[in-house]
């Protein structure tokens, strides 16, 4: 059988920490991704990588596993949530080009690996993520938030993709052709 399972799990120690540090994207259509075994090797994007840093508690990054027993079928539903504070008309504008596009996703965690840096994942690389949903808010009060609160989702046959270790800097693994904007 193709599918026997291959090790168990212990409890690790108590030595994560939850939340996102910041969210890049790409048009998926300008990207070549290459993994193997649950991990981006290689990568290379022909335009820019856009970083959008984000407010500690503001950002999600949540997987749902769907299995049909009755089809035989699994697949993956990433999704990412952002809050971007304040209004402004530079932000409406490229959200409209967010909304226009198929998107490959990556996110940043706050969370650190056995090499002390920081996890990145990889999402949408067969089909790309869609945003999905989005809403502008002035808030109510004078301490309401003022901004922006989009929803990313994505539909994948596979788990999201780990992004390979960095020497300093998210991305500058040798083997990866990405400029960050």
């Amino acid at each position: 059988m193709a599918c026997e399972l291959t090790t168990g799990r212990a409890l690790d120690c108590k030595d994560i920490i939850g939340g996102v540090r910041a969210v890049y994207f790409a048009q998926l259509e300008d990207a070549t991704v290459t993994h193997s075994a649950g991990s981006v090797s290689d990568l290379d994007i022909t335009t820019d990588l856009f970083k959008y840093n984000v407010v500690r508690g503001t950002a999600s990054f949540t997987e749902t596993v769907t299995a049909s027993a009755e089809n035989g079928t699994v697949f993956y539903e990433p999704s990412v949530n952002v809050k971007l504070h304040k209004l402004s008309v530079a932000d409406q504008n490229e959200i409209k080009l967010l909304a226009q596009n198929r998107l490959l996703v990556f996110v940043e965690t706050n969370g650190t690996n056995s090499a002390g840096k920081r996890v990145i994942f990889c999402l949408g690389v067969t089909n790309g993520m869609e945003l999905t949903t989005g809403t502008a808010n002035s808030g109510v009060a004078f301490g309401d938030m003022n901004g922006y609160d989009l929803s990313f989702v994505g539909m994948e046959d596979s788990a999201a993709l780990v992004v390979a270790d960095y020497t300093t800097e998210p991305f500058d693994n040798g083997d990866f052709s990405v400029t960050i904007s």
